[in-house]
């Protein structure tokens, strides 16, 4: 029935018909649900992950957590390079261009395979000094090490489920993206029991049992989009896999482009910020390492809703309605404050039970804890920054967004972390992270306000 409803109202915005705030309203909510649970899965799986390794104790937790920015720094070059052809494949079947949109997933796919067998050849060839480039020491060191080195050899498997989950979604299908992620979830237990535990594998087993997951999420991630996909599923007689070219690469590199500027300035300050962490000791690093897990429930919820305003949005300008655009941005950015604020609330009450699922150290909970009470104030305004940025993402925006992040990371988070860390320690880091996710809240508000961000033309004659 939801799906019905959902193609109907889709079928609405391709076509030029009219829809009322209900139906807006209803197809926002539509789009959100299963994003929202395919992001809790993810963090889900992170909080799976960081809970068996917190129980074999802090230095195993903290070693996880001392490469854990550069995992991300990873996982932010391979999202760029989705983003670049995803929203491309959006505004084609906003446009009904199908054909075009198909030719998009199949060079987008090429580029991922091997954009992420290179980057993933290269973060292993530094997995062994990495730990103590990050300030780690010698009792960490070689567990960090060998954590980064099996998830950088399952980039590929990683790039693969995204890129086929995100053109999925950019055709308007959150529900199979979702489920799979719940299934990523399911196998990732089994998987891990079996290398931390049966295993006896410990960390390492912890890497190996997510790549495996991963591994599994990604083939049946393509076959739903190459076989099932009613828009994207390929079809006899035309060219599928290809090298990017033409329009699809320039188009590609130039909203990729940003983003992987973005990426490595913000993912250098995640680095930063564990730098500025680490000599704090091994149960800061670890309080420091499960708070950032356990906000996750609070923050991708407002990720799930803004990959729906990129679908949105996408659609919208496809089918050159620039005015239901702005309409969907709005709906799903006050959704995702509304939501988090609410999750916010919850994390607040319950804070020192979601750190104790992770670890047993006393002083690891009532430090985490205490984080996570900082940071529930700035979960409102984070909101909007999301699933704005994310609404700034579909119409292929992502040049400012990108400086706007980065000016207030560096500026308003780490200059003043560094001196806030010397005076309250860890709380110190969180009470500057606190304030820069508001003030990047309301400059987004601000953003989305305007026209500019709706200025890219990605559908026209001739593209490829």
């Amino acid at each position: 029935m939801l799906g019905r409803i959902k193609d109907n109202l889709l079928e609405k915005v391709r076509c030029g018909a009219d829809m009322t705030l209900r139906e807006r309203i209803t197809l926002a909510s539509i789009l959100s649900l299963p994003a929202i649970l395919a992001q809790l899965s993810t963090v889900l799986m992170q909080y799976i992950d960081a809970s068996m390794v917190g129980h074999l104790g802090a230095e195993a937790g903290a070693s996880i957590g001392l490469v854990s920015t550069c995992t991300w720094l990873l996982g932010g070059f391979c999202m760029a390079c989705v983003s670049g052809f995803s929203v491309q494949v959006a505004h084609f079947v906003g446009a009904k261009q199908y054909g075009k949109a198909r030719s998009v997933v199949g060079q987008g796919l090429v580029a991922a395979f091997f954009f992420s067998l290179l980057l993933g050849l290269v973060a292993f060839a530094v997995s062994g000094p990495l730990p103590f480039w990050l300030g780690g020491k010698a009792d960490i060191a070689e567990d960090a090490g060998d954590y980064f080195a099996v998830v950088s050899l399952f980039q590929p498997a990683m790039m693969l489920s995204w890129m086929a989950a995100m053109m999925l979604q950019a055709s308007g299908n959150m529900k199979v993206p979702s489920i799979l992620n719940i299934v990523m979830c399911i196998l990732d237990v089994c998987f891990n029991y079996l290398f931390i535990y049966t295993l006896g594998m410990g960390v390492k087993g912890a890497a190996l049992g997510t790549g495996l997951a991963e591994g599994v999420t990604a083939l049946l991630m393509l076959f739903f989009l190459l076989v099932r996909s009613p828009e994207l599923k390929i079809h006899r007689g035309e060219r599928f896999l290809q090298l990017p070219r033409g329009h699809s690469l320039q188009t590609a590199v130039s909203i990729s482009a940003p983003l992987y500027l973005q990426n490595i300035i913000m993912r250098g300050a995640y680095i930063a910020s564990t730098v500025i962490v680490a000599p704090l000791g091994t149960v800061a690093i670890a309080a420091n390492t499960f708070a950032v897990t356990a906000e996750g429930f609070c923050y991708m919820p407002g990720y799930g809703i803004g990959d729906a305003a990129g679908t949105l949005v996408g659609q919208s300008l496809g089918a050159g309605r620039k005015d239901l655009a702005r309409r969907f941005a709005w709906i799903t950015t006050l959704g995702g404050m509304l939501i988090m604020t609410c999750l916010a609330a919850l994390m607040f009450a319950f804070a020192p039970q979601m750190i104790r699922m992770m670890s047993p150290d006393p002083e690891v909970v009532d430090l985490g804890a205490r984080m996570l009470r900082i940071v529930a104030f700035a979960e409102t305004l984070y909101g909007a920054s999301i699933v704005a940025e994310g609404a700034c993402m579909g119409a292929g925006d992502t040049l400012a967004p990108s400086f706007i992040s980065l000016g207030c990371m560096w500026i308003i988070r780490i200059v003043p972390a560094i001196f806030l860390v010397k005076i309250w320690g860890l709380a110190g880091f969180w009470i500057a992270m606190t304030v820069e996710l508001c003030i990047r809240g309301i400059i987004f508000l601000l953003r989305i306000r305007g026209d500019r961000w709706m200025r890219r033309r990605i559908v026209r004659e001739g593209a490829s």
